[in-house]
């Protein structure tokens, strides 16, 4: 368990998912949020999968979020940030943001990610700066965004 916090009296745990449990739970969020809600294709949803650090975002035991990280060429991607609709707004996206930063190595140089459109305020807040122009990925509106330091 990487961190437990309590908000107004719900329980919210982040943990790394390294078992076949967790990572179902993990797929199915990301499923719901991404292919379902957002029509992102399937294929570019199931991508480095075994190359990634997964977490799983509990509220009071029930699988609510997920995200994950990677090593790259360019240095650390943050990917696949998901919160079930009827738990957004409830700190668990910042939550996740700060557990991934927190599990990556210390030989960190360089942290991004790329965030659609309407999660640009979010990660500003986090400390993340968009970098180059505006792009479309999965038929979706985003920005590079990379880590400004740590939180």
């Amino acid at each position: 368990m990487l961190a437990k916090v309590n908000m107004m009296e719900k329980q919210v745990q982040i943990v790394k998912a390294t078992d076949q449990e967790c990572l179902k739970k993990v797929f199915a969020i990301r499923k719901i949020v991404f292919v379902e809600e957002q029509n992102c294709p399937p294929d570019l949803e199931w991508e480095f999968e075994e190359e990634s650090n997964h977490f799983l975002a509990l509220y009071n035991d029930v699988a609510v979020g997920a995200c994950r990280w990677r090593k790259t060429e360019k240095g650390y991607k943050l990917e696949r940030f998901a919160v079930l609709k009827d738990h957004r707004g409830k700190g668990i996206g910042k939550l996740l943001v700060k557990a991934v930063i927190a599990d990556l190595p210390e030989d960190l140089d360089y942290v991004y990610l790329h965030a659609q459109i309407q999660a640009v305020d979010f990660y500003n807040k986090l400390n993340f700066f968009k970098e180059g122009p505006q792009f479309e990925e999965a038929g979706i509106q985003h920005f590079k965004m990379v880590l400004q330091h740590n939180i």
